[in-house]
């Protein structure tokens, strides 16, 4: 699996010059700067739900009152919180509310957006909506209420820069960048010790990532790290808890 990304410029592509995207089948985003698909090619919105879902113990974990709060690496084409908002909506409970904060260097445009989602109808209103709410042009952060239960927020550039300087604190991660192999700076101990800083105690993280230094920077950063199989065929995932302090 590997969704959208945020690098630092340093270490990669321009971010000034943006996403450079070929399609292939008609409607799958290809980074021609990292070489790699957005989301797995087997079915990307059902390894939404069995890595970053399940992985998360998600939807069990939210069903109490309150705000729960969801951080991404990576929002990419949007797929994982279209995806988590469609389970959001069948399964919350009165009280409770949803934000989900996604970190991303590169930004699509809503035509994009509107083109990557389209292969799935289970998610047709919920493309509709986030397409419909994307500003034309998404600069430092988008914020918008997705409905009166669901905010989403966008934090664009740099994702060590911003998430240090994020003042929020996760009930679970989705860690969805490009492959380790292709964009390790996604990666990083530093950015693992970040992510680990910014959970709140008991807090998950899941990714479709197996890479054995991967796994070691989250372990390194404090989480019990558990190894699970992984989706279509790849062996293994990994998801962890930052335990109770």
């Amino acid at each position: 699996m590997t969704a959208s990304h945020t690098i630092s410029p340093t270490e990669g592509p321009d971010a000034s010059q943006g996403q450079s995207l070929t399609w292939n089948e008609g409607d799958m985003p290809y980074s021609t700067a990292f070489g790699d698909h957005f989301y797995c090619q087997t079915d990307g919105r059902l390894e939404c739900g069995h890595v970053f879902l399940s992985g998360n113990g998600l939807p069990d974990r939210w069903t109490g009152s309150g705000t729960f709060r969801i951080g991404e690496l990576g929002f990419g084409t949007g797929l994982n919180a279209c995806e988590t908002w469609r389970h959001w909506k069948e399964t919350r409970t009165a009280g409770s509310a949803l934000h989900f904060v996604s970190f991303e260097l590169y930004p699509m445009k809503a035509e994009e957006l509107d083109r990557a989602l389209s292969r799935w109808p289970e998610i047709d209103m919920e493309r509709k909506v986030l397409v419909d709410l994307w500003p034309a042009t998404p600069e430092d952060a988008v914020d918008i209420a997705l409905d009166n239960e669901t905010r989403l927020t966008v934090i664009c550039g740099d994702a060590m820069q911003n998430l240090t300087a994020s003042p929020l604190t996760f009930n679970a991660w989705f860690l969805d960048g490009f492959a380790p192999s292709r964009n390790p700076a996604m990666w990083s101990r530093e950015l693992m010790q970040a992510v680990f800083d910014h959970a709140v105690p008991g807090g998950t993280f899941a990714t479709y990532a197996a890479a054995g230094f991967v796994r070691r920077n989250l372990a390194g950063a404090g989480f019990a790290v558990e190894r699970r199989k992984g989706f279509a065929g790849k062996r293994e995932m990994l998801c962890g808890v930052r335990p109770d302090e």
